[in-house]
């Protein structure tokens, strides 16, 4: 079955066209939520929440532009609004700006390390961070779904990158002890 075909029979409310939608893109948007949420609990949470959405408004896509990417959209905004309920987005009026690089040695971390560094950044700088680092969205975007200024944005960003460095560098440096001791262990 084609995607046309298959967003026709899911806009039809046909169960089985939205069970294979689920199946074809579940992971897709499985990754999207595990971006903006805390754990995969609430990432798991989230998709169920974005399914439903996408079921109740496929009838509103018109065929233009990225299938996928309305989906994507949809999982993001989401997370978002899911946040914004429950008032976990604390808006503080911050002008930190400075950018911080992470050097390129360190990218030798696993990308689930990473992932878990980025889920344990408070809801704020996790949002931002992912909003701009990973899905391109700018500063001016970002304080319109966040309903905060764009320099919040900005200082949410710039103490985001702060803290996954001073993470990074705490887990270079514990590897650096381990072989450290590794190597005068075997010298005794």
């Amino acid at each position: 079955m084609s995607l046309e075909e298959l967003i026709d029979y899911c806009k039809k409310g046909d169960r089985k066209a939205q069970a294979q939608l689920y199946r074809k893109y579940a992971s897709i948007l499985f990754g999207i939520c595990l971006k903006y949420s805390r754990n995969k609990t609430q990432a798991e949470d989230n998709l169920h929440d974005s399914f439903i959405t996408i079921y109740d408004k496929i009838g509103q896509f018109k065929g233009k532009g990225s299938f996928e990417g309305w989906m994507k959209r949809i999982t993001v905004n989401t997370a978002l609004q899911k946040y914004r309920k429950e008032e976990h987005l604390n808006v503080v009026n911050e002008n930190v700006t400075e950018e911080i690089e992470i050097d390129s040695a360190y990218t030798a971390l696993n990308l689930q390390t990473l992932l878990q560094y980025v889920q344990e950044l408070p809801n704020k700088y996790r949002l931002t961070f992912n909003m701009y680092v990973l899905d391109g969205y700018s500063h001016k975007e970002i304080s319109e779904q966040l309903g905060t200024s764009t320099g919040t944005s900005k200082s949410n960003l710039a103490r985001a990158r702060m803290i996954l460095k001073e993470k990074i560098e705490t887990e270079q440096n514990k590897a650096i002890i381990g072989f450290i001791l590794f190597f005068i262990e075997g010298m005794i």
